[in-house]
């Protein structure tokens, strides 16, 4: 039975943001008692992230956003009461962890919440030491915040969470920028915190693979922004797969692999949702239709191999920041028409590696070249002319009002400044930006500034601007970010297109099943240097090689490896 005091009642509740024409979400009903770990599903778009603002009374107070309808937390009213107050109830983890950050220590970040509550120095003292060390972060308490790697920023903003003590804790998307370790240790730290059966969590997340042990339950918002779905994760993920599919939203990689199974031929009931789950139901090899169904890499070093001399070409790159040197002497060569991913553990450089090539962050003078320029001495123009970037939080290359000018800011940029032989007309200019309006839905939102975007459509935006004036090398900081599976699947099958004609892409990424899934060739950063680069096929056949850089292999990988060595025994 349900307790009589649900720590989070929401009740009706519709959120429109300023300029919006409508609500989303819209009429969202639900309650959340203790001991619950309440996943939150839902298509880009469809205001999950703004319905977390909502929980802690950042919507209507600070945030300029209509609401109707009531939240209560704790049994208060959200929308009569000062967030100082909510805090006391509803700790946040927003989706970029930059947004909260505000002291010079991590351990002055993580005792902040608690020091604003007046609670005793030994009390502070203690949480701050315990939120700290089921992250990890420690024996870095004196380091700056800045140093951390976005990962570890992720990491300290959790940790803020678990100091507050409040009895429910919203995390929106928290193992995004995560390597397969570092989500392994969130998730044993927030079941360690639910285990007394008094906290409960709302978590908004993509990686289902990590959750699905976690969760209990989960709420699926349609492309409306209403409740679709409310009841146990497994019922409902299972009982509405088909209608979860079309919607767009994540599903665990064990589901994915077992549809493709089941449009091969092999049905596998009940539907598997974690990878055990489905290395416990798969035929032997020799009883399967086709080899690839139960694969998880469609290995497109297979088709349109990469050839000719190197596109990207660095010779003892060494970066500081500071006096802190980042990466050292690195030498790496990306073929034309390769889609590369960059990984490593956090704080391994890959962010600094590809902002480097990319010439965000001027590499020193002769040691990266790139489609014939060097990044170090290049003029801005020449050098975008070349290679398209996209930051890992979008707000950061944003300069525009409306999505349609940001969108077409740089080939405005070359029709004013380049030479006339490059020079477009306005009325291309309006095709490229309206072609690209489509391709990524966001036609809808060609009038709205774009801070006013959701997660995922900012994410969508960002690649956009990077890809309107069609450049032969793109870089992409964390390409899938914020998206909905359906928006994701068409991002890599857009990267995967401009790869068939021609253009080299090189992603940063935490996600090694896309990884796998998507990418010819992988280079994989430890401690700042070339651990291993190669095929991703090959690099993938010997777990050891990601092991001893500090990563896992994604689960499905690692169980149906294992279960492959078993039939084979």
């Amino acid at each position: 039975m349900r307790p009589s005091a649900p720590l989070l009642r929401v009740r009706d509740v519709s959120l429109t943001h300023a300029d919006a024409a409508h609500p989303s979400p819209r009429d969202v009903t639900f309650d959340i008692d203790p001991g619950e770990v309440v996943l939150l599903l839902g298509p880009s778009g469809s205001g999950k992230s703004t319905l977390t603002l909502a929980l802690n009374g950042l919507i209507p107070h600070a945030l300029p956003a209509t609401m109707t309808g009531t939240v209560e937390a704790g049994g208060v009213a959200t929308a009569d009461a000062q967030t100082s107050e909510l805090s006391t109830r509803v700790a946040m983890v927003f989706q970029d962890p930059d947004a909260q950050i505000v002291t010079g220590t991590l351990y002055d970040e993580v005792a902040f919440g608690p020091e604003n509550l007046r609670l005793p120095l030994a009390e502070v003292t203690a949480r701050t030491e315990d939120a700290l060390s089921r992250v990890g972060l420690w024996e870095r308490r004196d380091d700056n915040p800045d140093r951390l790697s976005g990962g570890g920023r992720q990491r300290l903003a959790i940790a803020c969470a678990l100091a507050m003590g409040s009895p429910l804790i919203v995390l929106d998307e928290p193992t995004a920028n995560l390597d397969p370790q570092g989500i392994d240790d969130v998730y044993a730290a927030l079941a360690d915190v639910i285990a007394a059966g008094d906290r409960a969590i709302l978590l908004v997340e993509h990686n289902l693979d990590a959750a699905m042990g976690f969760v209990t339950r989960t709420i699926v918002l349609d492309r409306e922004g209403r409740v679709a779905y409310d009841g146990p994760v497994a019922e409902i993920l299972r009982a509405h797969t088909d209608e979860l599919v079309a919607m767009g939203v994540w599903l665990p990689a064990a589901t994915l692999a077992a549809l493709r199974l089941r449009d091969d031929g092999i049905r596998l009931d009940p539907l598997p949702l974690t990878p055990e789950e489905l290395a416990a139901q798969l035929p032997p090899a020799s009883d399967r239709p086709s080899a690839a169904a139960t694969a998880t890499a469609t290995d497109p070093t297979t088709d349109a191999a990469p050839s000719g001399e190197a596109i990207i070409r660095a010779r003892g790159l060494t970066v500081r920041r500071g006096r802190t040197e980042i990466l050292h002497g690195i030498d790496l060569d990306l073929t034309p028409g390769s889609l590369t991913a960059i990984v490593g553990a956090n704080g391994a450089g890959k962010t600094t590696l590809i902002q480097a090539l990319a010439g965000v962050v001027p590499p020193p003078k002769r040691q990266v070249d790139v489609d014939g320029i060097d990044p170090g001495r290049a003029a801005p123009r020449d050098l975008a002319a070349r290679i398209g970037f996209v930051f890992q939080n979008p707000e950061h290359q944003f300069i525009a009002h409306t999505v349609f000018d940001e969108l077409a800011h740089g080939l405005t940029l070359r029709q004013a400044q380049g030479p006339k032989s490059e020079q477009i007309t306005d009325a291309e200019i309006t095709e490229r930006v309206t072609e690209m309006l489509e391709r990524f839905g966001l036609a809808h939102k060609a009038d709205v500034h774009p801070f006013l975007l959701s997660g995922g459509e900012k994410r969508r935006l960002s690649v956009g601007t990077a890809l309107i004036t069609r450049p032969r090398v793109l870089a992409l900081d964390e390409p899938t970010f914020g998206q909905d599976r359906a928006r994701a699947t068409e991002l890599l099958a857009l990267l995967q297109s401009l790869r068939a004609e021609g253009t080299t892409i090189v992603i940063v990424t935490h996600d090694l099943q896309l990884v796998a899934e998507h990418t010819t060739h992988t280079v994989i950063l430890a401690d700042g240097r070339v651990h291993a680069s190669g095929r991703t096929a090959d690099l993938f056949r010997d777990e050891q090689t990601f092991t001893s850089a500090g990563l896992r292999l994604p689960a499905l990988q690692r169980v149906l490896a294992a279960h492959a060595r078993g039939a084979e025994a």
